[in-house]
């Protein structure tokens, strides 16, 4: 899961470096699409959790019809939620932009690029649903292989549509939009074939309307809080991008490249938030919740252990890094900034994610939904807007630094209890 959403999340920082090359606006323009971008694919963790949790503990118990059933309806009820973003998604786009302190010619560009990319959301939605209801089987090995193929692909594609090739004419920001929607059409087709054709988890029948729609209420009872608890943290990086919009698109930029760096370098935590999830859920189906409690445990750990490598990182090599992804030194300096103060306090982002993924399992959503706002609404959102306040950029990344932290430590603490408490019960 490392290496799968290792290079799920390179393909943002592909486009940062290709588009970066392209000038300090088109940049910029980069930075307000990222948020609305991170916001909608958080639907498709939403719903892949929930169906990953459904799966996996009728996986426990040893229920095979059962599974089919919740797969096969998980997938139908995606086709139906991702046709309604869609389309939501593309009639209030410029309204969305303009709200994240976008306007003029970088608006426009934003624009160019989102339109693309809402094309690409479906596929991206119906692969997250479909690699997570193989890795609910125990198989982490092909939907990482799949998402790994993806990226190498769009690796190839963006700097080719961006700059242009031959006969292949440049196409700017909308270069990198498209190389995305490329590779995500074969990457869906690709994880389709794992649960219908390799796996027959998902069945191609007539489904039960009334069966359908109690799998659907199941899935969509974790679902639809997964998808806001994951939504929690682009939606307060977009406020912290709304907030830093007044001090110029050079800072917008220099944010937007260091919160694609940061993504990329949570990613060990990211895949233990996606992997804990089986673990937790086959585990539970067999009464097993003193293994429960050692994964979350053993994953709280790690957490830290890996927030302070990145930290020693990001001090020593922070500025030349973010050099590489613009040529102006302003934009550079604001992106190393926030990288010598954020990734010291991650460890409290890892465990916050951790413990909802693996409440989800639990198939307790509204704990696990608990987590992620304690975070974004509890501490983030509120301490950044107070330092923009009191100061510029420099203390809002000390706040967010010490929102990290604090909801780090009382989620910790919360989620073991509760996880005692419940094998009690």
């Amino acid at each position: 899961m490392i290496f799968g959403i290792g290079a799920v999340m390179s393909v943002q920082v592909v486009d940062t470096f290709f588009v970066g090359q392209l000038g300090t606006d088109p940049l910029a323009a980069l930075s307000f699409s990222f948020p609305v971008a991170l916001t909608l694919a958080s639907v498709s963790i939403g719903l892949s959790a929930g169906a990953a949790s459904l799966v996996s503990r009728a996986i426990g118990r040893g229920d095979r019809d059962r599974t089919r059933q919740l797969a096969s309806d998980s997938l139908l009820l995606t086709l139906a939620v991702v046709l309604v973003l869609t389309t939501a998604g593309l009639l209030t786009l410029e309204a969305v932009l303009g709200l994240l302190g976008a306007s003029g010619e970088i608006l426009d560009m934003a624009m160019r690029y989102s339109r693309i990319w809402y094309l690409s959301l479906p596929f991206l939605i119906v692969t997250m649903v479909c690699n997570a209801m193989t890795r609910a089987g125990g198989d982490a090995f092909w939907p990482s292989t799949i998402m790994v193929s993806s990226a190498l692909l769009n690796v190839i594609a963006t700097p080719i549509l961006v700059f242009g090739i031959g006969v292949i004419p440049s196409l700017g920001i909308e270069g990198a939009a498209l190389a995305t929607l490329m590779a995500r059409v074969i990457s869906s087709l690709m994880a389709l074939y794992l649960v219908i054709g390799r796996d027959r988890l998902v069945v191609l029948a007539w489904r039960d309307l009334r069966r359908f729609t109690r799998s659907a209420r199941r899935v969509l009872g974790i679902g639809i809080p997964a998808a806001v608890g994951n939504a929690s943290n682009p939606l307060g990086m977009a406020i912290a991008t709304a907030v830093i919009a007044v001090l110029g698109s050079e800072t917008v930029a220099g944010f937007g490249v260091a919160t694609r760096l940061e993504a990329f370098a949570i990613l060990p935590m990211l895949a233990l938030s996606a992997s804990i999830g089986p673990v937790v859920g086959q585990n539970w189906g067999s009464a097993r919740a003193d293994r429960v409690a050692l994964a979350m445990k053993t994953a709280f750990g790690f957490c830290a252990g890996w927030a302070l490598v990145l930290a020693l990182f990001f001090w020593a090599f922070g500025q030349p890094i973010a050099a590489l992804f613009s040529a102006e030194a302003s934009v550079t300096e604001q992106a190393a900034r926030y990288l010598w103060i954020v990734p010291i306090s991650l460890w409290g982002y890892g465990i916050a994610i951790i413990a909802a993924g693996a409440f989800n399992a639990l198939g307790k959503p509204l704990i696990a939904l608990g987590y992620s706002l304690t975070r974004t609404a509890v501490f983030y959102v509120p301490l950044v807007w107070i330092a923009s306040r009191l100061d510029g950029a420099t203390t809002v990344y000390g706040a967010i630094a010490v929102a990290n932290a604090l909801a780090g430590i009382l989620v910790a603490i919360d989620s073991l209890y509760r996880v005692r408490k419940l094998a009690r019960a």
